[in-house]
């Protein structure tokens, strides 16, 4: 029987060379700084896209508080690029002052250093999709119950960095003066620096989240998210896997936030925000949440459409999103990865098959 060519792996890495070979063209023709800034926040987008797929496509974990490990993994990045702009004889941000305090908190303390500010940034998210994967993992706690505690942490986070305004600038978040700077070189946020640099992070996690999916690791993960009874009878404590990857997805938000900080200078509670996260499902499964590529382009499609239609139809483009989602979720389950699948299968299918030849059933690959 002949291959569905979405299903062909060497095909699949070509695709990903022309996707990322294509986005590597754009800033040698363009000269506006303010889209080339957009497209790269295009980029972050993408980032988290691709997180949620691994989790949710690969994982069969539906996180609807995926904001979390992005806010934190911002708000990290930000406090390290507001601490660049101190000196010893000025500690203390000036929101800080606004808000009474006196001496600069300890918890900012470990943000004087640049490096090691990024490396809080990337493992404090990290180590709470950690814990909070393994508390409820090993309770068992899983589909739409452990959607709703993602959530529930997410609004918890929230309110958190809201009251604690004297340490966060509560709604008004924090506004580092100067653009990051990593020794000597600084990532000015509408250069084309600050484009290679998230679209890098983009191709390096994107190739990772696919070799994970490859992997051996990542074949037992696809086998829990189809029968995690089954799998856990075969020895493998089912646990572990869904604890790992949810970890890892939280690392990749983690990076997407910590790009998000540093493009826009600015961070506040609305990383948190629920509408956000769910955001994120929506780009997912209008993508398709089982296709790595695709659901990269999810996002780059609705974010594109909300920017420029957004404008136009204002409140109403909300409902439109919400009215295309429904559609998407009844009558394309794969979203446009799945459209895509179906159209290459029907292109590529033999012809009639004799009544006796026996056709055994092809294996079932994941896509993309």
């Amino acid at each position: 029987m002949t291959q569905n060519p979405y299903h062909n792996k060497m095909l699949q890495w070509a695709a990903y060379a022309v996707f990322f070979g294509l986005i590597a063209l754009i800033p040698l023709g363009l000269d506006d700084a303010f889209l080339l800034n957009q497209l790269s926040t295009y980029g972050v987008y993408g980032i988290l896209a691709l997180s949620l797929s691994l989790c949710w496509g690969f994982g069969g974990i539906l996180n609807l508080g995926q904001g979390v490990a992005f806010g934190l993994g911002a708000y990290g990045m930000a406090m390290t690029m507001q601490m660049q702009s101190q000196s010893v004889a000025d500690p203390i941000p000036p929101f800080m002052l606004n808000n009474g305090l006196e001496s600069l908190p300890a918890v900012w303390e470990p943000f004087w250093s640049t490096g090691f500010g990024i490396f809080l940034a990337l493992a404090v998210p990290t180590l709470y999709c950690l814990i909070f994967g393994a508390l409820m993992f090993q309770a068992r706690v899983s589909g739409p119950f452990f959607s709703i505690m993602t959530l529930a942490m997410l609004s918890a986070v929230y309110t958190v960095f809201i009251d604690l305004q004297a340490y966060t600038n509560g709604v008004n978040g924090i506004t580092p003066p100067n653009p990051l700077m990593i020794g000597d070189f600084v990532i000015d946020p509408y250069s084309t620096t600050s484009f290679w640099t998230v679209y890098a992070v983009l191709l390096l996690t994107t190739v990772g989240a696919k070799l994970v999916t490859q992997s051996k690791f990542g074949l037992i993960v696809q086998a829990q998210k189809n029968d995690a009874e089954r799998v856990r009878f075969l020895g493998y404590n089912v646990a572990v896997y869904e604890t790992l990857i949810y970890t890892i997805s939280g690392f990749i938000a983690a990076l997407a936030g910590c790009c998000f900080a540093f493009l826009t200078q600015y961070v506040s509670p609305g990383q948190f925000d629920v509408g956000f996260s769910i955001s994120m499902v929506i780009w997912a499964a209008i993508g398709g949440r089982g296709s790595l590529l695709w659901a990269i382009l999810g996002a780059f499609l609705v974010q594109g459409a909300q920017s420029y239609l957004g404008d136009q139809f204002l409140n109403t483009w909300i409902l439109m999103l919400g009215f295309f989602f429904i559609l998407v979720v009844r009558f394309l389950p794969g979203g446009l990865a799945g459209l895509v699948e179906t159209i290459l299968g029907r292109l590529t299918a033999p012809g009639k098959a004799k009544p006796e030849m026996d056709l055994a059933p092809q294996a079932n690959v994941q896509g993309n």
